[in-house]
């Protein structure tokens, strides 16, 4: 079941002789809005195991920004849902209460990919944008058509691999997400709801979420994610 546990603790333990060191930042991943085989250590960065863990504050900001280290591979998703989602998916975006960039080079929300990144030829650099259609009135089918007439260099996105630190920047308008500092141009529109930080492991994956002294600057005018009084 929990596969990943050894490498998941790792750089974790508990030295009795050792003080607790106190995290200044209150938010973390949420041990008490997590899948029922999921693992979360490390002060609440790091979740491995089999399903999905919430951050524990909702990004209620104007413009906020986390960013999650792809520490293992396996099957994974980064992205945004309410506390409505189900936590015991190892997919995100199945669901009408998730919206994330999953591991199969997928985007997706209520099982509708929104956009499908497919691995460019052995001999490019980069991956190319393939665009799924959602429905005729969905916003990301205008979004997604125009990310096909300029498809290009600038315009192509590479998948994350290991050791990569994915961001995600929500501003209740669009959804972007980074790859190492770099705008993937995969934006998801009509996000409903409070959302929260979602990861979803499984299959050996493990994430560690980067709530500040982040590894890539945010987009100008973005800052970590601020925490209501109720939870001070």
């Amino acid at each position: 079941m929990f596969c990943c546990f050894k490498n998941c603790m790792n750089g974790f333990t508990l030295t009795p002789t050792v003080p607790i060191r106190i995290k200044t930042n209150p938010v973390q991943l949420d041990t008490l809005h997590m899948g029922h085989e999921v693992v979360i250590v490390k002060g609440g960065q790091r979740v491995c195991g089999s399903g999905c863990a919430l951050g524990n504050a909702p990004l209620v900001q104007n413009k906020a920004y986390f960013e999650v280290k792809l520490q293992q591979g396996g099957v994974w998703a980064v992205g945004l849902a309410t506390r409505e989602a189900d936590l015991n998916r190892v997919h995100g975006g199945v669901d009408k209460e998730s919206w994330c960039l999953n591991s199969d080079s997928t985007v997706r929300h209520d099982n509708v990919e929104l956009y499908h990144l497919k691995p460019a030829p052995q001999d490019s650099p980069t991956t190319e944008i393939l665009v799924t259609t959602a429905s005729p009135n969905h916003d990301n089918q205008i979004e997604n058509e125009k990310i096909e007439s300029e498809k290009g260099s600038d315009k192509a996105a590479v998948m994350p691999g290991e050791g990569d630190v994915i961001g995600v920047a929500y501003d209740h308008v669009e959804l972007n997400f980074f790859l190492n500092g770099k705008n993937m141009e995969i934006p998801v529109r009509n996000i409903r709801g409070t959302v929260y930080p979602a990861l979803y492991v499984d299959d050996g994956a493990i994430l560690d979420i980067i709530l500040d002294n982040f590894r890539y600057p945010p987009p100008s005018g973005y800052e970590k994610i601020m925490v209501e009084q109720s939870l001070l």
